[in-house]
Formats: C-alpha cells, sequence, structure tokens
C-alpha cells in the first residue's frame, strides 16, 4: 500500500466511543459543538483526558453532531448520503453524513479506475467547475466514495456508471491494482477538515470503439491520453492529491 501522511495544520484530538477512536477533532472549534445534546438530554461530548468522547448510540450522536456543524457553517457540502464509520481495526460502527466526516476527522474509503485504451493511453476525467471540492482538476477515468450501503464492488459498479457511462461488466481485465492510503489537512474548502481515506483503485481496459460519457454532470469532459503527456500533467499540478497518488502506482512510476 503506497502511504503518504501531512501532519494537520492545527492539533487535534481524539474522537472516541465506547473506548475505540473512531475520528479526531480540533478542540477549537469545539465551543461550536457546545450544547449539543444525546437523546437522553445529557452532553453528546464530553472531554475525557485527552480525547473527547460522544455518549449514548453512535448513530444517534454523529447524526446530532453532523447537524450543528451544518447549523453553523462548519459542514462540507451536505449530500444526504451516508459514509461507513469503523474504529482502528476497520470494524462497522455506526454513518454518518458525508458532509461532516472531515471536520469529524473520520476515515473514509474510495474507490478509483484506472481505463487504459488497446494502445496504453490512459482515460482521464476533469472534474466540473461546480464541484465542490478540486474543481476542474483531473482525475482518474472514475473516482468516487465508498458509502455505508456500498461493498467496493458495488461502490466500482455504481461510480463508472455515474461518473463515466461505462458498464464495468462490459470492460476488460478489470482487476484490483493496488491501495492508496492518504491523510492530510482538506483541501475542499472545509475549516477545521482532515482527510483520512483509503482508496482502493482498479485498473481495466476499454475496449475500442467504447467512450466514456458522464451521467451524473460532475465530469466536464474526458481525454485519452499517452502515460508521457499524463506525467507532464501530473507535474504541472493539474490533478487531484488522490488521482495523482493512484497515477503514481499504475504507471509504476
Amino acid at each position: 500500500m503506497l502511504r503518504t501522511t501531512e501532519a494537520p495544520t492545527r492539533p487535534r484530538a481524539p474522537l472516541m466511543w465506547q473506548g475505540r477512536q473512531i475520528g479526531s477533532i480540533e478542540p477549537g472549534m469545539l465551543p461550536a459543538l457546545d450544547g449539543v445534546r444525546g437523546a437522553d438530554g445529557g452532553a453528546l461530548l464530553c472531554r475525557e483526558g485527552v480525547a473527547w468522547v460522544v455518549h449514548g448510540a453512535l448513530d444517534d450522536g454523529l447524526r446530532r453532531l453532523a447537524l450543528r456543524l451544518r447549523e453553523v457553517g462548519l459542514a462540507h457540502a451536505w449530500r444526504d448520503e451516508a459514509l461507513r464509520v469503523c474504529d482502528g481495526h476497520g470494524v462497522p460502527l455506526a454513518s454518518v453524513e458525508r458532509g461532516a466526516v472531515r471536520v469529524l476527522g473520520i476515515a473514509t474509503r474510495a474507490v478509483h479506475l484506472v481505463g487504459f485504451d488497446v494502445r496504453g493511453h490512459v482515460w482521464l476525467q476533469q472534474r466540473a467547475l461546480t464541484k465542490p471540492n478540486d474543481p476542474g482538476l483531473w482525475d482518474t477515468l472514475m473516482g468516487g466514495m465508498v458509502t455505508a450501503a456500498d461493498t467496493l464492488d458495488s461502490a466500482l459498479d455504481r461510480e463508472t456508471w455515474e461518473e463515466a457511462g461505462l458498464r464495468v461488466d462490459e470492460l476488460v481485465d478489470v482487476h484490483v491494482g493496488g491501495w492508496v492510503h492518504l491523510e492530510r489537512p482538506a483541501n475542499d474548502g472545509t475549516r477545521h477538515g482532515y482527510m483520512v481515506e483509503d482508496i482502493c483503485w482498479s485498473r481495466c481496459t476499454v475496449p475500442e470503439g467504447m467512450r466514456p460519457e458522464n451521467q451524473d454532470g460532475e465530469v466536464d469532459c474526458f481525454e485519452c491520453l499517452p502515460p508521457d503527456r499524463v506525467v507532464a500533467r501530473m507535474q504541472r499540478g493539474m490533478f487531484t492529491d488522490e488521482a495523482a497518488l493512484v497515477l503514481v502506482q499504475a504507471l509504476d512510476l
């Protein structure tokens, strides 16, 4: 697994539930969460040593925290999309709104698809200028989040259709190429956010005559370039961080 880690720009404290770490938060944002109550009317967040602990049922507690973050303008773009929340061993514990995961330092999973044509050229997408994060940057053929309802395979199938209009079972030699682990301050405009993500990327060959076509309005265009031109764009910083790391592996750079 390729790992890249960048320290938070400001100190963060562990976010815990029943003795298990589920994320992290900046102490400076805690006043915005002061007064959030659990289902029993008691304080939802309590300090225990260096950590902050969520009390009560985790699903309900995270829902209440996400709503407060949205209310005070600290959540990212609200998607009404639930992502899985796991402990440090990957055991699923709950789910939470996607717009709250970076602020709460919750680890996420994503899938990417690196598509080659029959010549070995690489299919790329340019993210729409209306995207809430990394607008206009270049990406792999497909890159998307794994939701709470997904498996890796179902996320790959769904996102490949939504972003590229391609059916995975019509592509050639689809297989997992590797994993990328990324930890860094969130660069999506979220204040107080920290990104922790595991990316499972797959590779495939797009058959001759088959072209990607976006279905969800989140991609401006697609291009198919030889590897040297992909590398040149990477060197100019034209890709998302996630796509660049995946392509480093896929192109054996």
